[in-house]
C-alpha cells in the first residue's frame, strides 16, 4: 500500500521477451497488484512472466487469443482493476520505458486525492531532447497541438506519455470500454475525463530509452491519430458545450471554421487559378481573402481563449 491506499499497475506486453523480466523485477514494494495483460505474444513474453507468477502472487496474467492492440489491454487491465476494487491504478508498459523510481511521483497527487489522473511528462526534463529520438520528438510536438483541442487541457503537455495513474472514483465514472482500441488511447481517455470535469496534473518522468523497440510507425501513426484527435474535438464540443450547457466559445470556432474553411478556400482556388493561368492578380480577391483568413484566426484564437479559461479548473488540485 502507499498512504493507506491499494495501488494496482497494469502492465501492457506484446512481445517483450527481452524487457519484461527487467518491468517486474523492479516494480516498487509498495505495489499491491500487477495484472500483465499478454496481448497474443507470439515469442516468450507469456513463459516469462508465468514463471514470475509462480514465485509472485501479486501477478495476475491476462492472455489475449489473438492481438487485440494496446488499448484493449488497458481496457481489460483497468476492467481487473475495477473488479479487485483497486485505489489507484497506474499504467507501465511492457518494455521498461518507464522508470519505477517515478511511480511514486506519478500516483502520489492520486493517491492524496488532489487529482483523478496523473500523466507523465517526459518533455519537462532538460535533457530530453538529447535522450528522446529526433523523430519521436517531432512526431509528439504536431499531435501535441491537437490533442489540446481534443482534450480540453491545454496546460498539458507530451500527451503521448502513457505513464500515467488513474483514481478508482474516475475510472468508474468513465465509459473505459468505449475507449479506442489500438493508439490513440492517451488522448480518448483524457477526452472522457474532461468531459466528466477530472482533474488531471502532469508530472515530471524520467525519458528512458534503450534496447526496447517501438511498435509505432509514425507514417501510418500520426495520420490515424490525427483523424482521432480532430473526431474527439467535435465529440467534446457537441456533448460538452451544445447539448450537456451551452456556451459561446462554440460561436467563436464556429465563426473560425466557416471564415477559414467555407470561405477562405474557394477564395484561394480563384486566386491562385487567376494568378498561374491568366498571370493576373484579382486585387478584390486577394482582398477578400486576407480579410477571411484575419477573421478565421480571430474566431480561432479567442475560441481557444474562452476554451482555455473554461477548463483551467480541470488542472487544479481538489
Amino acid at each position: 500500500m502507499f498512504e493507506n491506499k491499494t495501488i494496482g499497475v497494469v502492465v501492457p506486453a506484446y512481445n517483450e521477451e527481452l524487457l519484461i523480466s527487467k518491468v517486474l523485477s523492479t516494480m516498487p514494494n509498495f505495489v499491491d497488484t500487477i495484472i500483465v495483460v499478454n496481448d497474443a505474444s507470439t515469442d516468450k513474453t507469456q513463459e516469462i512472466i508465468s514463471n514470475f507468477d509462480e514465485k509472485n502472487h501479486q501477478i495476475i496474467l491476462i492472455n489475449h487469443d489473438k492481438n487485440q492492440g494496446l488499448g484493449q489491454s488497458l481496457i481489460d487491465g483497468y476492467n481487473k482493476a475495477l473488479e479487485l476494487d483497486i485505489d489507484v491504478v497506474a499504467i507501465m508498459a511492457g518494455d521498461a520505458q518507464m522508470s519505477p523510481d517515478d511511480l511514486s511521483r506519478v500516483i502520489k497527487p492520486v493517491v492524496r486525492n488532489e487529482f483523478d489522473y496523473v500523466k507523465g511528462n517526459r518533455l519537462l526534463r532538460e535533457d530530453v531532447i538529447l535522450r528522446m529520438p529526433k523523430h519521436r520528438y517531432i512526431g509528439n510536438s504536431v499531435l501535441t497541438l491537437l490533442t489540446k483541442f481534443a482534450t480540453g487541457y491545454w496546460s498539458l503537455i507530451d500527451p503521448q506519455c502513457g505513464y500515467t495513474a488513474i483514481s478508482k472514483k474516475a475510472l468508474s465514472r468513465i465509459p473505459i470500454n468505449q475507449m479506442i482500441k489500438g493508439y490513440g488511447y492517451n488522448a480518448h481517455i483524457l477526452n472522457m475525463l474532461n468531459l466528466n470535469n477530472m482533474r488531471v496534473k502532469d508530472v515530471e518522468v524520467e525519458p528512458v530509452y534503450g534496447q526496447e523497440q517501438s511498435k509505432i510507425k509514425l507514417k501510418s501513426y500520426i495520420p490515424t491519430v490525427s483523424k482521432l484527435l480532430i473526431k474527439l474535438f467535435f465529440k467534446r464540443m457537441t456533448h460538452k458545450y451544445l447539448m450537456r450547457e451551452f456556451h459561446p466559445l462554440i460561436f467563436f470556432y464556429l465563426f473560425s471554421f466557416f471564415n477559414g474553411v467555407i470561405l477562405s478556400v474557394p477564395l484561394m482556388i480563384r486566386f491562385i487559378y487567376m494568378y498561374s493561368e491568366i498571370g493576373y492578380i484579382p486585387q478584390t480577391t486577394l482582398i477578400l481573402l486576407i480579410s477571411t483568413l484575419n477573421m478565421s484566426f480571430f474566431g480561432l484564437f479567442f475560441g481557444m481563449w474562452l476554451d482555455m479559461e473554461d477548463n483551467r479548473k480541470l488542472t487544479r488540485p481538489h
